[in-house]
C-alpha cells in the first residue's frame, strides 16, 4: 500500500513539474513593445532633429549705392529643431541654428557701401546664431511621420562675427591676388530679428524669412541703402 502511494506521488510530481517550469518562463517574459506608451517620434509628444538649408537674398536695396550680385548673395545654415505635439494637428517648438549671411557687392560707379573704392570681388559677411520659435499646423492624415505641415515663426539672432572681404588682382609684387578682411564692423547691427514661414512635407521644406530689423546702426553712413530683407530657400531635415 505504501509503495503504491509513493509511486502515485512521484507520478503526480512529474506531471506538475513542466507546468511549474512553464509558469516561471512566463513570469520572466518581456511584454510586447507595442503595449508600452512611446513618447518620442516624428509625430509623437516630442521630437528633435538636425537640418541643413540654403536661402537666397531676394529683393532690392532701398536706394542706390548697394547693388548686389544676387547669385552670390545667400545664407547657408544648419541647426537643430525641437518639436512638441499639442494635439493631432497642432504642434510647437523652436530652432537653434547657425547662419552665414553673405551680401556680395556689385562693383559699379554707383557703389557707396562701405566705400566708393572698387575691387575685383567684395562682400559683407555676417555669421549669426538664431533662435526661432514656431507654431506648426499639420495637414492630412499621417502615422508616426512628419507629414505635411505649415510653420509660422518669429526669430531673433546675434551677429557673432561681421567681416568685410575684398579681393584684388594682380598684386603689386606680382602675386595673383590680394585678399583683405576687416573684422568687427561697427556700422552693422548685432541683434537682427524677423518673422518666417515654412511649407514642408516630410524631410523637405520651402521657407521664407523676412528681417524686421535694419542692417545698419544709427552711427552708420546715412548714405547706406537698406539691404534686401527677404530670404527664400529650401531645407532638408536629417532624420
Amino acid at each position: 500500500m505504501k509503495r503504491t502511494l509513493l509511486l502515485g506521488a512521484l507520478a503526480t510530481g512529474c506531471l506538475l513539474l513542466p507546468q511549474v517550469q512553464a509558469q516561471r518562463v512566463l513570469l520572466r517574459a518581456t511584454p510586447a513593445t507595442d503595449s508600452m506608451e512611446v513618447g518620442y517620434g516624428p509625430n509623437r509628444a516630442f521630437f528633435q532633429h538636425v537640418f541643413l538649408g540654403y536661402a537666397a537674398v531676394v529683393g532690392r536695396p532701398t536706394g542706390s549705392g548697394a547693388d548686389l550680385r544676387y547669385w552670390a548673395s545667400s545664407e547657408p545654415f544648419a541647426g537643430v529643431r525641437y518639436k512638441f505635439k499639442i494635439s493631432k494637428a497642432l504642434a510647437t517648438g523652436f530652432d537653434v541654428r547657425y547662419a552665414r549671411l553673405v551680401y556680395s557687392l556689385e562693383q559699379n560707379s554707383r557703389k557707396l557701401l562701405p566705400t566708393t573704392q572698387l575691387h575685383q570681388q567684395e562682400s559683407i559677411v555676417l555669421s549669426q546664431l538664431h533662435l526661432e520659435p514656431y507654431v506648426r499646423l499639420g495637414v492630412g492624415r499621417r502615422g508616426n511621420v512628419i507629414g505635411r505641415y505649415l510653420d509660422v515663426s518669429g526669430w531673433g539672432g546675434w551677429v557673432m562675427a561681421s567681416t568685410h572681404r575684398t579681393q584684388d588682382q594682380p598684386g603689386p609684387t606680382g602675386s595673383k591676388r590680394i585678399n583683405t578682411v576687416e573684422h568687427g564692423l561697427g556700422y552693422v547691427r548685432r541683434w537682427p530679428y524677423g518673422v518666417g514661414a515654412r511649407l514642408g512635407a516630410g524631410r523637405y521644406a520651402l521657407l521664407g524669412r523676412y528681417r524686421l530689423s535694419d542692417t545698419f546702426t544709427a552711427s552708420a553712413n546715412p548714405a547706406y541703402a537698406e539691404l534686401p530683407r527677404w530670404l527664400v530657400g529650401f531645407e532638408l531635415g536629417l532624420f
